[in-house]
């Protein structure tokens, strides 16, 4: 037997303190615990309001005893079922140069342990902080290992260079002397997800983790690359990793908006065997916004906002497997589905 969560009679949400009308004819959200759901619809319709100013503030408001402003809605059931909501959004994964993805996914540590494992590092008495650019002793101290040195510009956004004296490592000489395989620790912050992969191999604690970063997608991005210059749908696929990293208990909804976007085609396949594992092998139930038709095709059920956006927005125009959806000839999902599928 399946369970539902659902919520009732959405009629507006708040922005700020004021609430203001989005235009939604009292929809009900019901969604299946366990699957996956994709809420798609015309720009403007509603997709965003609903899912991360009603839908997510009500869910962690209960399960989380947060405090977020939620808008309008009579009431919500089925969260018994659920243990913890997740939003993974476009936010940053860090706000200076020093955050990174290894970082932030927990993976430095067990290279940072590595590294104080080998026998150059014994013979120096090294323990697994002195790999790490965060404190004093193994760090560049002339930029305090953020491996560039910032400069206030008058009338114009402060710029980053290179650290004249560790040429950007992170790293004092002492701590670059010591090597894994010919690699410093430097040398492992500037290599690929992909690089460092197949790099450490033979260190499952390690290459699992990365293995995790590269089916997201991101097996480009460098190791030790600044947080700032990831975009906004890397972020969010980087935060989807350090979940994965995680050993699950109970049932968790996770909640994401457009994660798609720029991806490639492969790296969207990537992506879904990703979202299908969390939900086969963990029981979670998973929720994108989304336009994608692949990602649409590969959903367990479809909520399609339309019928138009803005003002014509706000209402549920078809709703169901997508097999459901496309035989229903409602709003421009069911078109573009019935066309891509070969059904019309």
């Amino acid at each position: 037997m399946s369970h539902t969560i659902e919520l009732r009679k959405v009629s507006k949400y708040y922005a700020g303190e004021d609430s203001v009308s989005m235009g939604f004819s009292r929809i009900d959200l019901d969604l299946d615990i366990g699957e996956f759901v994709a809420i798609t619809g015309e720009s403007g319709s509603g997709k965003s309001t609903l899912l991360s100013d009603v839908f997510y503030p009500a869910v962690s408001n209960k399960l989380m005893r947060t405090d977020y402003p939620v808008g309008a809605y009579d009431g919500i059931d089925g969260l018994e079922y659920i243990d913890k909501v997740i939003n993974i959004d476009q936010s940053p994964i860090g706000r200076t140069p020093r955050s990174n993805p290894v970082t932030y996914v927990g993976v430095f540590n067990s290279i940072r342990d590595l590294f104080a494992e080998l026998p150059d590092s014994k013979a120096r008495g090294y323990k697994a902080g002195r790999f790490s650019f965060n404190v004093k002793g193994g760090r560049c101290e002339a930029c305090g290992g953020a491996g560039s040195v910032k400069t206030r510009m008058l009338f114009l956004p402060d710029i980053y260079s290179d650290c004249e004296v560790c040429g950007g490592t992170r790293y004092n000489h002492e701590t670059l002397e010591v090597k894994f395989k010919g690699k410093n620790i430097a040398d492992v912050l500037n290599m690929t997800v992909d690089e460092a992969g197949e790099f450490f191999r033979d260190i499952p604690k390690i290459a699992g983790k990365l293995k995790l970063i590269h089916d997201a997608g991101l097996g480009y991005i460098g190791l030790g690359q600044s947080a700032l210059t990831l975009s906004g749908g890397e972020a969010q696929r980087v935060k989807l990793s350090k979940e994965l990293s995680k050993k699950f208990g109970g049932q968790t909804l996770y909640l994401l908006d457009e994660p798609t976007t720029g991806l490639y085609y492969t790296d969207v396949k990537k992506l879904l065997e990703i979202v299908h594992r969390m939900i086969d092998k963990n029981g979670c139930t998973v929720i994108f916004i989304e336009h994608n038709l692949d990602v649409l095709m590969s959903a367990d059920y479809i909520i399609d906002l339309g019928p138009e956006g803005g003002d014509e927005g706000g209402s549920v125009v078809a709703s169901g497997t997508p097999e459901e959806v496309m035989k229903s000839g409602k709003g421009y999902t069911s078109k573009f589905l019935s066309e891509y599928s070969g059904v019309a």
